[in-house]
């Protein structure tokens, strides 16, 4: 008796499991058949991603011998070409060096570069602050103290790690234009910056001390035609 109800039991699991995969059994054919597209086209992605950066590494290397060799606007114009269509690390990249080679043919032209990357929203905030800051070192001993200033003077004034280097190109470009005052006031603002590396600390320290005492020299004026002459020797006064 106890094994007919062993068939019975097992005849009736076996028509559960009948039931059961004739309603789902297309649905776990599928999945299985998903999984393995699903880990097929991963591999696939993995492997074009490798060959993109094999790819734009060997275009990169190519590009820098162009601008080794002086050959300015090859190079300028195979940068240009990685940083459309390559990856998004290789395009960066990219973009300074051929922003740098443009600067290097023309300094107009590098500047006009750095702009560009500077107003690309689609790059992170500080890519574009050190395009600001690349672009405003060219200009420092070529353009108006308030050029450089459009480009600086908001980093330099802030916290974040450009401002050191931010500070010490105003301070260049304010000693230039002759605004000795200001260019003192900076350096010590780099001097007394705790977190200031030490290269630039050292820099900033020659401009201080360049400066330091200018500012008042040229404030002192000669006294006004309607004070006092100075006193001669023997208390009287000189005509």
């Amino acid at each position: 008796m106890t094994d007919i109800f062993h068939e019975i039991e097992e005849d009736l699991r076996r028509e559960r499991l009948r039931k059961l995969w004739d309603r789902f059994g297309g649905l776990f054919i599928a999945a299985i058949v998903l999984v393995i597209v699903g880990a097929g086209g991963w591999s696939g992605y993995q492997y074009w991603r490798h060959q993109q950066a094999v790819t734009a590494s060997t275009a990169f290397q190519s590009a820098v011998g162009l601008f080794d060799e002086g050959k300015l606007p090859e190079a300028e114009a195979a940068f240009g070409a990685i940083a459309k269509d390559g990856p998004a690390g290789y395009r960066t990249l990219a973009l300074f060096r051929g922003a740098a080679a443009a600067a290097a043919r023309d300094k107009a032209a590098g500047v006009a570069a750095f702009d560009a990357i500077a107003a690309d929203a689609g790059l992170p905030s500080l890519v574009r602050e050190l395009a600001q800051l690349r672009a405003a070192l060219i200009l420092v001993d070529s353009a108006s103290l308030a050029d450089v200033k459009q480009r600086v003077g908001a980093i330099a004034a802030g916290t974040g790690p450009l401002r050191h280097s931010a500070r010490e190109a105003l301070a260049l470009a304010e000693l230039k234009a002759g605004d000795i005052a200001a260019a003192n006031k900076t350096a010590t603002d780099i001097t007394t910056d705790s977190e200031t590396p030490p290269g630039v600390r050292s820099r900033a320290e020659l401009i201080r001390r360049l400066t330091a005492g200018a500012a008042p020299a040229a404030d002192a004026a000669a006294p006004d035609s309607g004070s006092p002459a100075p006193a001669a020797p023997g208390g009287a006064a000189t005509q």
